[in-house]
C-alpha cells in the first residue's frame, strides 16, 4: 500500500464535501500539473491510503483520511469546453490529464496544522515540507503516516 498527502482548497472541495458525496466516493479532478499526473497515473493503485489537506487556508492542515477508490482514468474535465479545467490540447485518444476517485474514511476532531508538522522531527523530508513545494499530490512514508496520525491523537 502506498500513502499520499491531497490537497485542496475547502472552499473549492473540503473533506466535509467528500463525506456528503454519494457513498462518500469523489473524482479527484482538475490536476494539471504532470509530476503530479504521473503519480497518479502510475503509482496510485485502489486501497492506498491519503491524507486531506486543506490548503490555501487560514489554518493549513491535515483534516482526516481517505481511501484511492480506483484505477486511474483520463479526467473528463479536460475535455469539457465548460469546465475551468479544460484543456483545449487534450485528445480523448492521447489523454493528458489523469483523475482517481477518492473514498471518504475519517475526519479529525483537529486539524494537524502545517506549522506543528514543520516542528515534527519524524516529518523531515516530507516533500509537503519542503520549501517551493506547490505539488497537490505528495507521497508519504509508512513512518511519516504514523507520525501525523499520532499527532492527530488517531492510532497507527
Amino acid at each position: 500500500m502506498n500513502y499520499w498527502l491531497m490537497k485542496s482548497e475547502p472552499d473549492c472541495f473540503g473533506i466535509d464535501d467528500l463525506e456528503a458525496a454519494p457513498d462518500g466516493v469523489e473524482m479527484w479532478d482538475g490536476v494539471r500539473n504532470y509530476q503530479v499526473r504521473n503519480m497518479i497515473r502510475d503509482h496510485m493503485r485502489p486501497g492506498d491510503r491519503a491524507f486531506f489537506y486543506h490548503s490555501n487556508t487560514k489554518t493549513p492542515g491535515v483534516v482526516g483520511v481517505m481511501e484511492i477508490a480506483g484505477e486511474a482514468y483520463p479526467d473528463p474535465t479536460a475535455f469539457d469546453p465548460e469546465d475551468e479545467h479544460y484543456d483545449p490540447k487534450s485528445d480523448s485518444d492521447r489523454p493528458r490529464w489523469y483523475c482517481v476517485d477518492v473514498r471518504f474514511v475519517e475526519k479529525w476532531p483537529r486539524i494537524v496544522a502545517l506549522q506543528e508538522m514543520r516542528r515534527s522531527p519524524r516529518l523531515e523530508g516530507l516533500p509537503l515540507l519542503r520549501k517551493g513545494n506547490r505539488l497537490s499530490i505528495v507521497p508519504v512514508t509508512p513512518d511519516q503516516w504514523a507520525a501525523i496520525r499520532e499527532m492527530a491523537g488517531e492510532a497507527k
